[in-house]
């Protein structure tokens, strides 16, 4: 057993990380984890940073590695953004704690989960940490791709690419985990690899059960009416969705923040000086995490139906390849039969001139009915 156990179908990577932790061969205090959605980055930074903190490079077995891996390392700091971007005051403290001698560990670690939310001044103020770094520190950095960050960024990071890990893969992992095989191959097929969501679907009745309600679209854009009910209810379903993930933990943060403050919301008594500022910034971050989450669900929606059009694509050009979508064959050979590879083609571009429009902040309503009506018109 090591730390690298969950990163499945990456035994390039493993060897790698595992090579500078043990031998220091390769070190350095920057490192840039880049790869799809679902490849594995921040399980791979997290599980790096505690192979540096574990004397045996990441046995999975010893304090260092149980607390780093937990998150309760003093010396390891896992950012996560919260909202549609890196915060320049988060930024900024970033780097100040970055500059702390380790506490217990040999080395202060810092992991910035989705870097690419960085905008160009937050960047700016993390490059000046990454061009004088501390003796201890080391920063590990995760995006989609490279070119996501600013030049003078990954320039000064050591670059570590993963890749989509093989459905086999994934499904043995998911057997391992006590999931059976039947299942597991579905989900590791339906997830297109992507570990997390896999879990989920093989796991949650209620995320397969989303899954199949975004993949029925198709048959839903048959009218001009029909295309708008179902922009309505796919960006409906993605809302939905971050309530869900995000409702409990609004709910947590505002309670504890609350009790900190001594405000008890009494009717009648005063607030704590400086307690209704803390709470009004409370509920904009909330309020920024809510639409990030949204946009997150809406695009895992949109990958699913770009998916599905991919597979009745390679059903009517005989690709000769396996579908995605298997549980859905009957409908996929359907749609084959009843439009041309052209429409098709036309209709993937539909669903990633989506995506981009949403990722530029195009109201998701808006840019999920302009794709309805592109599907509808083939």
């Amino acid at each position: 057993m090591t730390v690298f156990d969950a990163l499945i179908g990456q035994d390039h990577v493993v060897e790698v990380l595992q090579t500078a932790a043990t031998t220091g061969t390769g070190m350095t205090h920057a490192w840039l984890f880049t790869g799809p959605p679902g490849s594995g980055r921040s399980v791979a930074a997290r599980a790096f940073a505690a192979a540096l903190q574990c004397a045996q490079g990441g046995c999975g077995e010893c304090h260092e590695c149980h607390t780093a891996m937990g998150g309760s390392h003093p010396d390891v700091t896992v950012v996560v953004p919260a909202g549609l971007h890196l915060l320049i005051a988060e930024a900024r403290e970033i780097v100040a704690s970055s500059a702390r001698a380790p506490v217990l560990g040999r080395w202060q670690i810092t992991v910035i989960e989705d870097a690419d939310r960085m905008e160009e001044r937050t960047g700016n103020t993390l490059l000046k940490a990454l061009e004088e770094p501390p003796p201890r520190g080391v920063f590990l950095l995760c995006a989609p791709s490279p070119e996501d960050l600013l030049p003078t960024i990954r320039s000064r990071c050591r670059l570590v690419t993963l890749r989509i890990p093989p459905y086999d893969a994934v499904a043995g992992y998911l057997v391992s985990e006590g999931i059976d095989r039947e299942t597991a191959e579905f989900a590791a097929r339906a997830a297109q690899g992507h570990v997390g969501r896999a879990r989920r679907l093989a796991r949650d009745d209620e995320a397969r059960r989303r899954r199949r309600d975004v993949l029925d679209l198709p048959t839903q854009v048959a009218t001009v009416g029909g295309c708008f009910a179902a922009a309505a209810s796919l960006v409906d379903a993605a809302r939905e969705e971050a309530s869900v993930i995000t409702g409990e933990l609004d709910v947590a943060e505002t309670t504890a923040l609350r009790d900190a403050l001594g405000d008890t919301g009494g009717r009648g008594k005063a607030r704590p000086r400086g307690a209704a500022g803390a709470i009004s910034d409370l509920e904009r971050r909330q309020k920024s995490r809510a639409t990030r989450t949204q946009r997150d669900a809406l695009d895992r929606a949109l990958i699913d139906l770009a998916a599905f059009y991919r597979d009745v694509l390679a059903a009517q050009v005989g690709a000769g390849v396996d579908l995605v979508n298997v549980d859905l064959t009957r409908s996929i050979r359907a749609l084959a039969e009843s439009s041309s590879p052209e429409s098709t083609l036309r209709r993937i571009e539909a669903v990633l001139a989506c995506r981009e429009a949403i990722d530029t902040n195009v109201a998701p309503l808006l840019a999920v009915e302009a794709m309805a009506l592109a599907l509808h018109a083939g």
